[in-house]
């Protein structure tokens, strides 16, 4: 990956280059930042630049041998961990066992999330994990000499879904790390990571991203007017990936406020039997889909309280959600929205914990009659 191919991100890119130029490259490095900012396309043209022994002041030469095997990630000095599941023929997983669906969906598009990688690799009811096991992974290849570049790059994505036994022996590698070893870790939380790794790496924090640059980047992605870009910007707040959601919602989302719909008007009307088939719904769809709908469920509500002060420049939300909080936002009060929110993170809580769904989402339609009532 080129630094030129990164949607923005001007001022990082300048101090990752000046990092190598000055020779003051961390051993340990966290990128740390929102979803969608860019933090997995930084970390793969960091380490291209890295290796690659024709770099210029500002990028990768592009067609070394170098560059050519990261640009189709199967650079010997490459590696990859990143979260994945148990299946019926792979008990103890580690990220190798998916290394071939991985290169297939970053080559896609470097810009993705959990849900969306876990979904590429068909995860029914499971949640990504990075399992003990995958230590062992890690120190065999790390305590390898380079094969071709002068670091050994180890791009280790989301490491919060670390298993706790994984997290305290990837520990001791980065406090004693092996000869010209590059740990690039990549978080969506960093407060969920273990705390001595947080402490022992380089923090790199990664701002939204400007928004001349990402209206560029869609420019070339999309023929819509100017108009529709420019709201889309504002409405993405620096992510490529909420920009692009907003551009052509997926199906996850669509598929999410949809099921609001149905739980908010069959809580209206009382309809009981409606409510427990939504609960029944629910449980059948997997664990990362329903902790998916909880989280955008509870981003809507609290988008439908702040549309009741009919301030625009407040409110973010599409023209389709926009469309249906004409009717359902006045249900979206200071009597309860504090309420609901307390209900859904509960709900995503219990989820993320392995709680029963059908009991959990039984529980949270059922609640829904008294509180939209309120």
């Amino acid at each position: 990956m080129l630094f030129r191919d990164v949607v923005g991100q001007t001022k990082i890119k300048e101090r990752l280059i000046r990092s190598v130029q000055e020779n003051r490259i961390s051993h340990a490095q966290l990128f740390t930042g929102p979803e969608g900012v860019g933090k997995l396309p930084l970390a793969l043209a960091y380490a291209q630049y890295i290796s690659c022994p024709n770099r210029t002041g500002t990028d990768s030469c592009g067609t070394c041998p170098s560059c050519r095997k990261y640009q189709k990630l199967i650079h010997p000095d490459l590696h990859f961990v990143f979260p994945v599941f148990k299946t019926g023929s792979i008990k103890d997983p580690v990220s190798d066992d998916f290394l071939s669906s991985w290169r297939k969906l970053v080559l896609k598009t470097p810009y993705f999330t959990l849900h969306q990688w876990l979904t590429f690799i068909d995860v029914e009811n499971a949640q990504g994990m990075i399992y003990e096991k995958e230590s062992a992974s890690i120190l065999k290849k790390l305590n390898l000499k380079p094969f071709e570049s002068e670091f050994k790059a180890m791009i280790i994505w989301l490491p919060e879904k670390m298993h706790p036994h994984c997290s305290n022996k990837l520990l001791k590698m980065i406090e004693e790390p092996p000869s010209k070893t590059l740990f690039l870790m990549i978080t969506e939380n960093e407060e969920d990571m273990l705390g001595t790794i947080r402490s022992r790496a380089q923090l790199i924090t990664i701002p939204p991203i400007e928004d001349r640059s990402l209206s560029e980047a869609l420019e070339n992605k999309t023929d819509k007017e100017n108009g529709v870009i420019d709201e889309v910007v504002r409405l993405a707040k620096g992510s490529y990936l909420t920009a692009l959601e907003y551009l052509n919602p997926d199906n996850q989302n669509l598929h999410s406020f949809a099921r609001l719909q149905e739980l908010m008007r069959a809580a209206y009307t009382i309809d009981v039997p409606g409510l427990i088939n939504w609960s029944e719904e629910m449980a059948k769809i997997g664990r990362e889909k329903q902790k998916n709908f909880l989280n955008y469920a509870l981003r809507l509500i609290r988008e439908y309280f702040v549309f009741n002060l009919k301030n625009n420049q407040l409110v973010y939300l599409n023209r389709q959600e926009e469309a249906w909080g004409k009717d359902f936002s006045p249900y979206i009060n200071e009597r309860n929205i504090q309420w609901m929110a307390s209900e859904f993170e509960l709900a995503y809580k219990q989820i993320g914990m392995n709680g029963n769904p059908r009991i959990i989402f039984t529980d949270i339609a059922l609640k829904m009659v008294k509180m939209i009532k309120k």
